[in-house]
Order: C-alpha cells, then sequence, then structure tokens
C-alpha cells in the first residue's frame, strides 16, 4: 500500500473512531467534506469486499487447450528421442561386441529384430 493510500485510510478510521471529524480529515486531505464521505464510502464498501467470503484453495488456472496439445506433442517427441537413442545405444553395442568377436575370432553378435 502506498504511502498517501496509508494516510488516508488512518484518517478514514479516524474519524469513524471519533477521534476526527470529517471537516478536520477533510481538511488534512486538501479535500472538501463531501469529497472525503465519497472516499470513505469508496473505502468502507472495499473492505467489506475484502473480508467476504472467499472459495478455499487456490484459484483455478484456466486451462489452455493449445498450450495443453503442445505440452503432450512435447512429451511424445521427448519419448521418441529417448527410444531412439537406446536404438542407437543397442547398435553402438552390437557393433563393438562384433567388432570384438571379429578380433577374437568369434560368432558375430545377433541383430536384434525391432
Amino acid at each position: 500500500m502506498n504511502v498517501k493510500a496509508r494516510h488516508r485510510a488512518e484518517l478514514i478510521f479516524k474519524v469513524r473512531s471519533g477521534q476526527m471529524t470529517a471537516t478536520e480529515a477533510a481538511r488534512t486531505l486538501g479535500i472538501s467534506r463531501q469529497q472525503y464521505y465519497q472516499w470513505e464510502q469508496r473505502a468502507l464498501k472495499a473492505l467489506l469486499s475484502a473480508l467476504e467470503n472467499q472459495p478455499t484453495g487456490r484459484p483455478k488456472t484456466p486451462t489452455d487447450p493449445e498450450k495443453e496439445k503442445l505440452q503432450r506433442r512435447v512429451q511424445q517427441l521427448e519419448q521418441q528421442v529417448q527410444q531412439q537413442e537406446q536404438k542407437e545405444q543397442k547398435e553402438q553395442l552390437r557393433q563393438i561386441l562384433n567388432q570384438r568377436a571379429v578380433r577374437d575370432k568369434l560368432k558375430p553378435a545377433k541383430k536384434n529384430p525391432e
């Protein structure tokens, strides 16, 4: 809350509690008494509004269908990348085993049908 708003609220509470008159508060604020009462009404209305019952928990975030679609697509692509990396690793391992088999004069490793 900024300083001016806090000062206005203080004066409104002083008037409401009988510590000063509306005329004194208006003079302090440099406004007419009528303007003071308008501010007071607006402040009291805002206070009551702020104190109304609110739904419990976090407010629901609006869903964005386009965003959800893109997130699903990203997940699919990440899974495809992971599967491709696993295939490449298997192929590299098969090649290494075949090279060692040739070196050690053994039968080459079989390629996994996928």
